[in-house]
């Protein structure tokens, strides 16, 4: 597939998803390249949704540590069970926040940030990476986005 995504911005957000998730399928494979493949999916993620801020965190030992993203620049290190990344990470669940105000423990990497998902990238059971998208509106997440992302997840965790 040629690096350009074909995307139609009057469709529903569930149809918008529906009609990303197989492009990014096919642009990522035959690419063994971990870091291509993940900086690849934000972009299309990032294209598609307008998304504030959208990128990924990886475990490395005892915390969380930034990887491929599109946005402002954002936190470096995360430990586990700290704001919403570390939270989803020390979950192994997605975690939805309308508010980030409203979430214990949030860290503001950007005092723009109003809403936010996380979800977990799991490799036989354990998670390897969490994938963060934050957005400048609050409640800008639902479960449409939930599902889809979710069912991305089983993509990224086969780069590893």
């Amino acid at each position: 597939m040629a690096e350009e995504l074909h995307l139609d911005t009057t469709l529903t957000k569930a149809e918008q998803y529906r009609q990303l998730l197989p492009q990014i399928e096919a642009l990522t494979t035959g690419e063994p390249d971990l870091v291509a493949n993940l900086a690849n999916t934000v972009a299309a993620l990032r294209q598609a949704f307008g998304f504030f801020w959208v990128g990924f965190y990886l475990v490395k030992e005892d915390e969380l540590v930034l990887g491929p993203f599109q946005g402002p620049i954002a936190c470096t290190r995360i430990r586990r069970g700290k704001g919403v990344c570390g939270g989803s990470w020390a979950q192994a669940a997605t975690l939805l926040v309308p508010d980030v105000e409203q979430f214990p423990g949030h860290i503001a990497c950007s005092s723009e940030s109003k809403s936010e998902i996380v979800v977990p990238v799991l490799k036989n059971g354990q998670v390897v990476a969490v994938l963060d998208v934050d957005s400048d509106q609050l409640n800008d997440f639902d479960h449409h986005d939930q599902q889809a992302l979710e069912q991305l997840m089983p993509l990224v965790a086969s780069w590893f």
